[in-house]
């Protein structure tokens, strides 16, 4: 990691905390990691996580890449997912810098118990799990809600702060404003009103900006952040401070070349 000491030079670049690499045939979009580095450099992001079910795939992809990083995709259901992502977190030179779980495609609750050795472990290392928000049965804000009151010393980021239903947005918004270790991510949240009043209601310092590319395009991200009616200093502070510093603490990480 190439460190630089002083985040006030990095006011206005953008990190991104929600990217894809692979192939979704389903969603007719493929992205792959030269592909990741020209979109970043063609919107102006500086660094971005990035993440996907199978984790040899993104270890491949942040070799020789600077300013991507991953989030370890992990899995509570499978009987290695606390040991491949110990592993993954604390090998040498890792560029894992948290945790994602989907507890809708890998059908578990938030809260069941397979999950918490891994949250505990999150806590261990002082980084955060980004999970999923915003779809029945089992990413709704009130059910992570529960694994966030479990774990207050847990970092946790409600990924699309409650997505497209305006019932789970408003719910993810009051989450985060009663639970002080909750974060809100803004990837395919349509309505860019319900960004500016997330910063007001939970805080400058726990929105942050996520693309979701590419199932997103993220000019369309960007503009409902730089739209949304925050004053300059606030959307940098979405765009950029915010995410970088929950992830990587007064550390600041390398950048797209």
């Amino acid at each position: 990691m190439t460190v630089n000491t002083s985040l006030s030079i990095l006011a206005s670049v953008i990190f991104d905390s929600h990217m894809h690499v692979g192939d979704f045939p389903a969603f007719n979009v493929r992205l792959d990691g030269d592909g990741l580095v020209t979109l970043m450099r063609e919107q102006g992001i500086a660094t971005g996580l990035v993440f996907h079910p199978d984790n040899a795939l993104i270890r491949s992809a942040l070799l020789e890449r600077p300013g991507i990083y991953g989030l370890v995709w992990a899995n509570p259901r499978l009987p290695d997912a606390v040991e491949e992502t110990r592993r993954l977190l604390d090998e040498p030179g890792s560029r894992f810098r948290g945790v994602k779980l989907h507890p809708l495609l890998d059908g578990y609750h938030p809260d069941d118990p397979i999950v918490h050795p891994i949250i505990e472990l999150l806590i261990e290392r002082r980084l955060p799990a980004l999970i999923h928000c915003g779809h029945p049965i089992f990413t709704l804000p009130w059910s992570i809600e529960e694994l966030v009151r479990r774990f207050p010393d847990a970092r946790i980021i409600l990924g699309h702060m409650g997505h497209g239903n305006i019932v789970y947005i408003n719910a993810a918004i009051d989450v985060a404003a009663r639970n002080p270790n909750v974060y809100l991510e803004t990837s395919g949240m349509p309505m860019h009103t319900k960004i500016r009043e997330a910063v007001e209601r939970v805080g400058p310092d726990r929105v942050l900006y996520g693309s979701d590319a590419p199932f997103h395009h993220p000019s369309v991200e960007l503009a409902k952040v730089r739209v949304s009616g925050l004053t300059t200093e606030l959307v940098d502070r979405v765009l950029g401070e915010n995410g970088r510093r929950l992830f990587f603490g007064e550390v600041a990480p390398d950048a797209v070349m």
